[in-house]
């Protein structure tokens, strides 16, 4: 069962691309099926569980479930994935989605306070309301303790940074030294010489 011709796949005939057997297709809440739900973006899909009409029996029976399910997506929706449908494919993710994903899965995960995040440009592609959102969930991973490292060329990161390594002074082979180390500020009065992140960091704490 493929999803898309366009993608050099053929579209199954059976299925339509929903890739479940009519057996899980008839299944519905809502009026909504695992394959409509699927096609909803994140954003859409959180609305439509935490709107979900049940009565008694029904809440007691999906309570512990339905919980999960609306944090795990409320996570998504915070590190800016709420664009996303749930049935999009991981293959065709950017490299900053694909981490954003991995977060997300983090963060629903008990939280010990002894975790090491790297994360390679998260902000990629992102709006400046979503990178404000994404640096609020990377300071609460760290208020609880756990260091976040962060490769990155976006301003608005770099300089909520409790401590900055600034490599160069070139990239590649001309590259690998360490230019600059300190606080935002402490780049800025120390470096401002040396450091092309100094200069252009200097504007960005007035």
């Amino acid at each position: 069962v493929f999803l898309s011709k366009y993608r050099g796949y053929t579209l199954c005939p059976v299925c339509n691309g929903k890739r479940l057997q009519s057996q899980a297709l008839n299944v519905t809440i809502n009026q909504k099926n695992i394959a409509d739900v699927c096609a909803m973006t994140i954003d859409e899909a959180y609305q439509f569980f935490v709107g979900l009409q049940l009565t008694e029996y029904e809440k007691n029976i999906a309570h512990v479930l339905l919980r999960e399910i609306e944090k795990r997506l409320d996570y998504m929706i915070k590190v800016g994935l709420e664009y996303l449908t749930l049935d999009r494919m991981t293959r065709t993710l950017s490299g900053g989605e694909a981490q954003r994903v991995k977060l997300s899965t983090e963060l629903s995960k008990i939280q010990t306070g002894k975790t090491i995040y790297i994360l390679d440009e998260p902000t990629t592609g992102l709006h400046f309301e979503d990178i404000s959102m994404l640096l609020k969930v990377l300071n609460q991973l760290a208020d609880k303790g756990n260091t976040v490292i962060v490769i990155e060329h976006n301003l608005d990161v770099i300089k909520t940074a409790d401590w900055i390594i600034d490599l160069g002074p070139e990239g590649g082979d001309a590259g690998g030294k360490i230019i600059a180390e300190g606080t935002p500020e402490g780049i800025v009065k120390n470096y401002i010489k040396t450091s092309e992140t100094a200069r252009y960091l200097k504007p960005e704490l007035k």
